[in-house]
């Protein structure tokens, strides 16, 4: 339809309530009805807009949807930065939680609210993309007078909704906005593309947490052989059962009774509807997993039992098992010197960086160290600070006094630096901190005290710091990236965690230590691991270190038939990618394993360089300079 006789439809309409013509889309027509209904001004120019404070909230709120939609922002700021257009990203009710783009239209977008904090639901500002794609829950594309408001008819938008992969539920909008004078009819497919990777992000990391449920599971089980237990994922989802849970609790694929609450309050709901069941919450670095429920069959008495040795503990509101530096396992000359420098390191008080890739057991380094250097009871802190947008790392780790912003805790909350005093706070990624932050945590480092948003006095606190990060923080501190004087706080004393591929026989000894592991919570033989077998395990370059041989030992222990894992057991692509190095070398050796374990996992990933960091367990920015240092072409632009 013409624009003109758009806008005189829109007049008529708006005039006299005269039904549009046919020849107005009826998902326009109905939309202004429903405009009409609400009371919707049509001179509104600008939509409501939210409290910094209540943006805060609404971007917590939806913080797996903002994690999924991270690469599509990062990417709208290179790719639509000249095109006259911006992605917006909602909530389910409309809430503008993120923009970037054209910073000309990103800029523009302000003077209608069309920015972070803007309310675009029908409602409120009349038919708009947004607000209409929320009411039909279907993609729609609103171009110039088909918006309700006069004022808003100056945008061309369409959006498209993003979905939960596993039910459908509508969790927010991808709109692709700009001048209505810059109409793009392809807008509609680029925001359903976005919408659908946004999905399939989403669905990654729903299936990486469930992998981590499992896994907790699998070391849980032999402790309720005779019980029926249910696994399940933040949302009530339905994991894993093991036996016949209870009837009527599971409907279809999830338990009802807790979709809507938070994890928190599942233990005495699910009390209440089946008496005696034990409800555990299962989280990793402060994120809730999801549950284990564990019910009891009948005539069966409950006996108090522990994790088997070496399994991983559900996280309860006390100290996880204590780990000493005789359980980081290694008989290799280079990690026998670094647990010995670490003990020492562990009785001087100073802050430890622990540097390494990823999957090398940072981790298990800080715990040791904490182990040996805090009384048992004291807490130990981990905090991701890599694992959540930038804004929300602040309320994390400083927490927030009462009233701090709409939607907090009436009381306030601790954060995790006053949840550490008397123990050790372990800041994991610290290389990932927001410069903007990072004076804070230096304040509180030189003083002892600490200030929740918020409030106007600080609490003082005593906590040993542990820093992990997989990056270089001295090129950080030289690329303006991490503060200098932070950097000699977190640094005053340094420990470097090999990677696997430079520790020799280890690779054979942690392999077999895992299957023992793995057999014995499953209730299995142990099975040996053919000397063949062993010799790809010595040559393979482990991009995942011992994170990624422990994952596919466990996998190989449920999956292989018989008492020994042999060279046909292991995974094809990682037989076919094994690099043919000589078993034992050196540190002269081992830049020519690096550069050919870059080569693989490019191999892999189809030159994908964002892929092949991730295998590797390196910011891409690094993957970047080992390209340059091994003379190894760049792939071309637009594959990772």
């Amino acid at each position: 339809m013409e624009v003109s006789r758009v806008r005189q439809a829109w007049e008529a309409f708006v005039q006299t309530g005269e039904k549009p013509p046919s020849d107005v889309r009826r998902i326009v027509a109905a939309s202004w009805g429903r405009s009409s209904a609400f009371r919707i001004r049509t001179d509104n120019r600008k939509a409501p807009l939210a409290s910094e404070a209540e943006v805060h909230r609404h971007r917590l709120d939806n913080l797996p949807l903002l994690k999924a939609a991270e690469a599509a922002l990062d990417r709208s700021r290179l790719f639509l930065g000249a095109s006259r257009a911006m992605m917006v990203l909602t909530d389910a009710k409309g809430t503008i939680i993120a923009t970037e783009g054209d910073p000309r239209v990103v800029d523009s977008g302000r003077e209608n609210h069309l920015e972070r904090g803007g309310r675009w639901s029908e409602d409120v500002i009349g038919t708009n993309a947004i607000g209409t794609a929320l009411a039909e829950g279907r993609p729609i594309q609103i171009h110039g007078h088909e918006h309700f408001c006069e004022g808003v008819q100056r945008w061309t938008c369409a959006a498209v909704p993003v979905r939960h992969p596993l039910d459908d539920e509508l969790l927010g909008i991808i709109d692709i906005s700009g001048p209505a004078e810059h109409f793009n009819p392809q807008s509609l497919a680029l925001a359903g593309s976005i919408a659908q990777e946004v999905t399939a992000s989403l669905d990654r990391a729903i299936r990486i947490r469930h992998e981590a449920l499992l896994r907790r599971f699998i070391a849980r089980r032999p402790a309720w052989l005779s019980d029926d237990m249910l696994v399940l994922d933040p949302r009530g989802f339905l994991v894993h059962a093991a036996g016949k849970p209870g009837a009527g609790l599971v409907e279809g694929n999830r338990v009802a009774a807790v979709r809507s609450l938070p994890i928190d309050e599942w233990p005495d709901v699910l009390q209440r509807r089946v008496p005696g069941a034990r409800t555990e919450i299962v989280r990793e670095d402060g994120e809730a997993l999801g549950a284990i429920v564990v019910m009891a069959r009948p005539g069966r008495a409950r006996a108090a039992t522990a994790p088997a040795p070496g399994a991983p503990a559900i996280a309860t509101p006390r100290e996880a098992r204590r780990i000493g530096f005789d359980e980081i396992l290694g008989e290799s000359e280079i990690m026998r010197r670094k647990r010995d420098k670490a003990a020492r390191l562990a009785a001087s008080g100073l802050p430890i960086l622990i540097e390494g890739e990823t999957g090398v057991g940072k981790e298990l380094f800080a715990r040791a160290i904490h182990a040996a250097s805090r009384a048992e009871g004291h807490p130990f802190i981990p905090v991701n600070c890599g694992g959540m947008p930038r804004e929300l790392i602040a309320s994390e780790l400083f927490g927030y006094a009462k009233g701090a912003f709409t939607g907090a805790d009436e009381k306030g909350r601790t954060g995790k630096i006053v949840a550490s005093d008397g123990g050790t706070l372990c800041l994991d990624e610290i290389g990932e901190m927001p410069m903007e932050l990072q004076p804070y945590l230096l304040r509180v480092l030189e003083d002892g005290e600490v200030f929740p948003v918020g409030a106007h006095e600080g609490r003082a606190v005593d906590m040993r710091l542990v820093s992990m990060t997989n990056r270089n923080l001295a090129d950080e501190v030289d690329a303006g990236r991490f503060r200098r004087d932070l950097y000699y706080r977190v640094a005053a004393a340094r420990i470097q965690v090999p990677p696997l591929r430079a520790r020799g026989d280890d690779v054979v000894l942690l392999a077999g230590h895992f299957a023992r592991l793995a057999a014995t919570r499953l209730g299995l033989p142990a099975p040996a691991i053919d000397p063949r077998a062993c010799d790809l395990l010595l040559r393979y370059p482990w991009p995942g270190n011992v994170r990624e041989l422990r994952n596919m030992v466990d996998t190989l222990v449920v999956l292989t038939k018989g008492d020994r894992i042999g060279p046909d057991d292991l995974p094809r692509e990682f037989a076919a990618s094994a690099v043919a190095t000589p078993p034992h070398v050196d540190s002269a050796d081992l830049r020519a394993i690096e550069k050919a374990a870059v080569i693989a996992c490019l191999e892999k990933t189809r030159g994908n360089c964002k892929e092949a960091a991730r295998l590797l367990g390196i910011a891409r920015s690094t993957l970047y300079v080992r390209l340059a240092e091994y003379g190894i072409p760049r792939p071309r632009q637009g594959r990772g």
